[in-house]
């Protein structure tokens, strides 16, 4: 499991082939990679979308001013990833090593997992709620 893993933070999304220190090569790698971000947390917001189709809310423009709302709090955590990162760079230099890499890895997980969490609860509440009748 851990070479897995070890690969898949190989991979050029997640790499940085040389040290950026600079703040705009910083601000540029994380910024590259905000689409795909995006396009990856959007996919794991499939699910919910499939559980509130079955049983839409009244009246149904809440669910899309809550995509929205969410879609921008992911983007304003995002954006703190490379303010964070620079900050960080500032005060321990050449010591910061891979934090942006790190940050960016656990960021993308973090928010996929949340992302998700509202599909599993309700998933669960429904098999809980079949499993109890």
């Amino acid at each position: 499991m851990l070479a897995m893993i070890q690969k898949i933070l190989a991979w050029r999304f997640f790499s940085r082939r040389k040290e950026t220190t600079g703040i705009f090569a910083i601000i540029a790698w994380w910024e590259l990679r905000r689409i795909p971000y995006n396009l990856i947390v959007g996919a794991a917001g499939i699910p919910i979308l499939f559980i509130i189709a079955s049983d839409p809310p009244d009246p149904p423009i809440f669910v899309g001013v809550w995509m929205i709302m969410y879609a921008i709090g992911a983007n304003v955590c995002f954006t703190g990833g490379w303010i964070v990162e620079i900050a960080v760079r500032k005060i321990w230099g050449e010591q910061a090593g891979a934090f942006g890499q790190i940050s960016f890895v656990l960021g993308l997980v973090f928010s996929v997992l949340l992302t998700l969490a509202p599909a599993a609860l309700i998933a669960a509440w429904l098999v809980l709620r079949m499993l109890l009748r």
